[in-house]
Formats: C-alpha cells, structure tokens, sequence
C-alpha cells in the first residue's frame, strides 16, 4: 500500500484511540511505523503478515517490566480495514546508531556491558504463552540452504567457497533451553541517553523478528552491528551477560556459523560493513577478527 494509505489508516486509529498528537513517520522499517503524539508509536502490518504481527504483540506483553531497558508499553493490537496494527508507547532518547561515532572508548564499553545484561534478562523472560518454533527443524533448513542463499547476495571466492566445510567443522549443539531471542538486537533497535557522565541503554525496541531458540544466535546481530567487529567491545557484551570463561571456549566459531546460518544473513554486507585486513581470508580468522 501506499504511504498516503497507511497516513490516513494511521489517523483513523489514532482517533479510534482518543488521540490527536501529530503523525510522523519514522524513515527506517519494513512496515509503516509512526509517532502519535510524543506518547505513542503505531506500527502498521499488511493484512498478509499476521504471524508477525501476532509475535510483536506476544512478545511486547512477556519482555514488558522484566528488563533492565525500557520495552514500549502495548497499548492495542487490533485489525483495521486493510491493516494489522499494534499501539504502544513511544520511547525516548536518541538511536544509538546516531551518536556511536562520538562516543568515548569507555562509553562504549559501558553500553556493550549494559547490552549483555539486557540480553541476559531477555533470555530469562518464561516463553510461556509465545509460540515455539521447532529450532532443530529451522537449523537444519537454514544450514541445507546456507550456501545458496551467500551465492545469491552475490558472496564469492574465496569466501563462498569456505561456508560449506566451515559448517562442517563447527559444532552446533541443540541448546539446554530455547529462550526468547529478539534476533535482531543492534544499534538501530536501541535508543541511549545521557547519564551522568556516561550514557545508559534508554530503549530496545522492534519485536516483529522475535523468535524462541538458541540463546547463542542471537549474538550474531550483536557481533556485527552492536560490537561492530571489535573483539573487546564484544567481550565487555559477553561480561554483562556474565558469560564464565568455559563457556566462552570455541564460541567465535559458533557466533560466526550462526551470522551465516541467520534468516537474514548477508557475508556481503557484513564484510562491507566492517571490511577485514587483507591477511585475514578464511572463516575462521575471520571469526577471530570480530569476535576474539
């Protein structure tokens, strides 16, 4: 639909509610995404993505008040016409991604440090009542289409070439527990502010890709786009979440299976986005550069 469209369903809703504040809409998203107001936050779904839809509604209701981030507050979840749409509060501070090029190193730290502690929390929400996915089942389908999925965002020699028996050689235990994973954590779904003389994790938000599974997966998103390929700030992530030592042993190795086995993963982009020195040419160094 149309961006006039999902306007004028936003404003039906907004009155719908008793609201009145100004509609803006948000740049970045998949599906319409507007603040009402300074209060709240309307997010549009196309009739056809009820599974997604249905997921951000359960699983803003299980994260809210048992983080130690603000989760936006559900307000409504209902069909409107042409639209799903789900009402919540809107958060406030200043996307991470926006202020992350001025941050000091111990600034930096600290929030990766308050990262992991959020994600800590995240895995222990009770999954009761959310839907659980058959995590053997979706491994196996990500891993048989792994190498053709690479191929077709244009991945190629040498590293196309290396997915296939990286795989093989990496251990992907089933977890002791599925956990609620938000699978995409990274500095565009969090918000910070200032605080003190540092600054805190103010928001993390969009729940639509939440899936049940493997805690480990998702620190895939967090190695690229929250930790951004540097090893120590990726250990601070692993600190917060108070990761012992034995556990961290082969863990690269397994971050960098899952950034390929991802619903969403993109080699390319990723070694785009934080290109490699030249001496570092197989997965495996490859993991060791980003991930320690």
């Amino acid at each position: 639909m149309t961006a006039d469209a999902a306007h004028l369903a936003a404003r039906a809703i907004a009155a719908r509610h008793g609201l009145s504040g100004e509609l803006v809409r948000f740049g970045a998203g998949s599906v319409p995404v507007l603040a009402v107001g300074e209060g709240h936050v309307l997010k549009l779904f196309p009739l056809d993505e009820a599974a997604h839809w249905q997921t951000e509604r359960a699983v803003l209701e299980a994260v809210e008040g048992r983080l130690p981030v603000p989760t936006p507050a559900l307000f409504a979840a209902y069909v409107h016409e042409g639209w799903r749409y789900v009402l919540m509060g809107r958060l406030h501070g200043q996307p991470l991604d926006e202020v992350w090029g001025g941050l000091p190193a111990e600034a930096r730290e600290d929030l990766m440090r308050q990262v992991g502690e959020m994600l800590s929390a995240l895995h222990a929400v009770p999954i009761t009542g959310l839907e659980a996915s058959d995590w053997g089942a979706f491994v196996a389908a990500q891993r048989a289409g792994c190498v053709a999925r690479q191929a077709q965002y244009k991945l190629t020699s040498p590293w196309l070439q290396q997915v296939e028996p990286f795989l093989e050689q990496v251990n992907l235990p089933g977890p002791a527990a599925q956990v609620l994973l938000h699978t995409e954590v990274m500095h565009a779904h969090l918000l910070v502010a200032p605080s003190g003389s540092g600054w805190r994790l103010s928001g993390l938000f969009d729940f639509e890709p939440a899936m049940v599974g493997d805690p480990e997966y998702d620190l895939a998103s967090v190695g690229v786009f929250v930790s951004c390929g540097d090893p120590a700030l990726f250990a601070r992530v692993l600190d917060g979440m108070g990761m012992p030592a034995a556990a961290r042993a082969g863990l690269a190795r397994r971050v960098m299976a899952w950034m390929l086995l991802h619903r969403y993963s993109r080699l390319t982009w990723y070694l785009e986005r934080l290109p490699p020195p030249p001496e570092v040419r197989t997965l495996e160094a490859l993991a060791t550069h980003w991930l320690g």
